[in-house]
């Protein structure tokens, strides 16, 4: 099963105008009750490009540094998955859980 805060390879296209495309890693959001029960899951692409934006966090994957970008957050469907990458750290998962509660509620 497909669990939250676990990262995958994820095949994005096709896509449209800005969205982030390619395949590239990706942060599952979704609940795990929602990835236990439907065929979508949410999901957070991953990039390298670094940008100074509010609403990205940055993390080191592979030992490369990229940014979590939760201003391109999406619904998939599993069948985009590809390989599990890594389960991200509890130090980062707080990290976007608050990113989260700030870019989306506050």
């Amino acid at each position: 099963m497909v669990k939250q805060y676990e990262i995958y390879w994820v095949a994005l296209d096709p896509t449209l105008g800005s969205e982030i495309n390619k395949v590239r890693p990706c942060l599952v959001i979704s609940p795990n009750e929602s990835n236990q029960f439907l065929n979508t899951v949410l999901i957070a692409p991953i990039t390298s490009k670094i940008r100074n934006f509010p609403m990205r966090l940055g993390i080191i994957l592979e030992n490369k540094n990229g940014q979590i970008c939760l201003d391109q957050i999406r619904c998939i469907d599993k069948i985009r998955l590809k390989a599990k990458i890594v389960t991200l750290g509890k130090n980062d998962i707080e990290k976007v859980k608050n990113l989260l509660k700030e870019y989306l509620i506050n």
